[in-house]
C-alpha cells in the first residue's frame, strides 16, 4: 500500500511539472497559436494548449508510448489520445481486451479509466506537421524516464509506431542502464517484441489515419498486440482477502 500511494504522489508531481513546461520555444509557440486560432470544429471550445502529462492507472504493468499530442485532440482536450481519430481506434481496442472501461474517449470528464495500463508520448506538446526536432525529443525524453521508474509495476511497455520504439528504448536505458539494450537496438515492426532488460517491448503500427483507412493497421492486428502484451503481463495473483 506504502509502494502504491508513493507511486500516486510521484506521478501527481510529474504531472505538475510537466504541464509547466515551456522548454521547447518553437513547440510552446504553436501549441499555444493552435490553441488560440483552433479550427472551425471546435471553435466553441477551450483548449488546453499545454504539455500533456500520461494518464492510466498508476499500478499499471502495461506502458504505452506514442509520439505526440495532436494539435486538435491531446492539445485540445487536455488527455493524449484523447479527441481524436487515434485515440478512438485505440481506445476501441483497450477496451475490447480488458485494459479500458470504455471504447472511446472524448475529454477530460468523459468518465474514462484504464486498468493495468498507462498511456504516455514521447513528446508532451503538439508538434507542427507531427514532427518533433531531435532536439525537442531529447529535451523532453527524461519525462517518459521518469515515468517509467515511477510505474514499478510495469513489464510490457508498447510502443505505437516506430518513433514511440525509438523513445521506449531511451527510457528503458536511462531506468535500468544502457547495458541492458541489445546491440545491435532492436528493430521495430508490428508484432515485434525484445527483451530489454527487465521489460518486453512490443511494437505496433501507429493507430493514426494514414494506418487505419489504408488498412495497414487493423482492430484486429491492434487487439493481437494488446492481448499479446497483457500476456506477457499478467495482474497479479490475490492472496487471501
Amino acid at each position: 500500500m506504502a509502494a502504491a500511494a508513493e507511486r500516486r504522489v510521484g506521478l501527481e508531481a510529474l504531472t505538475a511539472e510537466i504541464v509547466a513546461c515551456r522548454r521547447c520555444p518553437r513547440l510552446v509557440e504553436w501549441r499555444e497559436r493552435v490553441a488560440r486560432e483552433k479550427v472551425a470544429r471546435f471553435r466553441s471550445e477551450t483548449y488546453w494548449g499545454r504539455p500533456v502529462p500520461g494518464f492510466g492507472d498508476p499500478d499499471a504493468r502495461i506502458l504505452f508510448v506514442g509520439l505526440a499530442p495532436a494539435a486538435h485532440g491531446g492539445n485540445r482536450t487536455g488527455r493524449v489520445f484523447t479527441g481524436d481519430a487515434s485515440g478512438d481506434f485505440l481506445f476501441a481496442a483497450m477496451h475490447a481486451v480488458g485494459l479500458a472501461n470504455q471504447p472511446v474517449s472524448r475529454a477530460l470528464d468523459d468518465g474514462l479509466r484504464l486498468r493495468g495500463a498507462y498511456v504516455a508520448a514521447a513528446v508532451r506538446c503538439a508538434p507542427p506537421a507531427n514532427k518533433p526536432l531531435p532536439s525537442e525529443r531529447d529535451t523532453c525524453a527524461p519525462f517518459l524516464a521518469r515515468e517509467l521508474a515511477l510505474l514499478s509495476a510495469v513489464r510490457v511497455l508498447v510502443a505505437l509506431g516506430a518513433y514511440g520504439w525509438g523513445a521506449a528504448l531511451r527510457a528503458v536505458g536511462d531506468v535500468a542502464g544502457e547495458s541492458v539494450v541489445p546491440r545491435p537496438r532492436p528493430k521495430f515492426g508490428h508484432g515485434a517484441e525484445a527483451q530489454v532488460g527487465p521489460y518486453t517491448l512490443i511494437g505496433t503500427y501507429h493507430p493514426s489515419q494514414q494506418n487505419t483507412f489504408t488498412g495497414k493497421l487493423t482492430q484486429p492486428m491492434l487487439e493481437r498486440v494488446l492481448s499479446r502484451a497483457r500476456e506477457l503481463a499478467p495482474a497479479p495473483a490475490i492472496v487471501g482477502r
